[in-house]
């Protein structure tokens, strides 16, 4: 990674290439909602309008149905299958577009999410201009709920903490497709209007050695405490809530009044 200096194209190699490949099954794993972005979707007011920035399959555009969000995702591969799963929506649309030159108009928006997104911009400079352009995207006093990996994970399975570097390289393990067996057809059940198969096992996010497997390497950012209230904050927005959940800081933020 260190011999990629231009910011735009090792996000290219380590985010944007990845994601495109690794989407099926990336796709996989990512269905059920975090509780505090559910909770702040839902307490959005009946009517409003609002962008999912880095949306991926699109899981949270159909939370509440009384509101219309516009998601958008830097893979077309992703937006595939996010039209996939949401396709028989009327409150939800996805697009194709770079998170740092969305095509929506200014000042147009009740709310935003971003969620874990922001920690694939591998400058800070990068990091601190996404949250302006989502801020440019809302109206005055309009909300926008951000998410980024942390650096204090001693708790989990990656034991990042205090003092590590935080750019780091994440290995994705990409599962190779086999035949399902009988038992594995059988035990496929109903989320939604979403089919899951229960018998999958979804792997750590650990290398391993070479047994057919493909290992995908994805750049991120860790956050430390406080950097991304800071940044929020140095990109002119005013910090309503923060704090901390699943391995993530995560802040409300709200565009000023003009």
């Amino acid at each position: 990674m260190e011999q990629v200096k231009n910011p735009v194209e090792k996000e290219q190699i380590y985010v944007h290439q990845v994601y495109n490949e690794i989407a099926s099954h990336f796709s996989e794993t990512r269905y059920k909602p975090w509780p505090i972005v559910e909770k702040f979707l839902q307490s959005r007011e009946k009517g409003s309008i609002g962008i999912d920035v880095g949306c991926g399959n699109g899981k949270y555009l159909n939370i509440n149905k009384n509101v219309f969000i516009i998601g958008s995702d830097y893979s077309d591969n992703l937006i595939v299958l996010s039209s996939e799963i949401n396709g028989d929506s009327v409150n939800n649309d996805s697009i194709v577009c770079d998170g740092l030159s969305l095509p929506h108009l200014n000042n147009q928006f009740d709310f935003a999410i971003s969620i874990a997104v922001i920690h694939h911009f591998s400058t800070e400079e990068r990091r601190i201009q996404a949250i302006v352009h989502i801020l440019s995207k809302l109206k005055p006093n309009g909300e926008a709920l951000i998410y980024c990996w942390a650096l204090e994970q001693e708790k989990s399975r990656r034991g990042w903490k205090k003092g590590m570097t935080q750019d780091v390289l994440v290995p994705w393990v990409l599962q190779k497709k086999k035949p399902k067996s009988k038992k594995a057809r059988k035990s496929k059940t109903k989320r939604g209007n979403e089919v899951v198969d229960t018998s999958a096992t979804i792997k750590s996010e650990k290398a391993v050695e070479d047994n057919g497997e493909e290992t995908k390497l994805r750049y991120y950012h860790l956050y430390k405490e406080n950097e991304l209230n800071e940044n929020a904050i140095a990109a002119g927005a005013v910090v309503v809530e923060h704090g901390y959940e699943r391995d993530n800081w995560w802040v409300i933020i709200k565009k000023p009044a003009v």
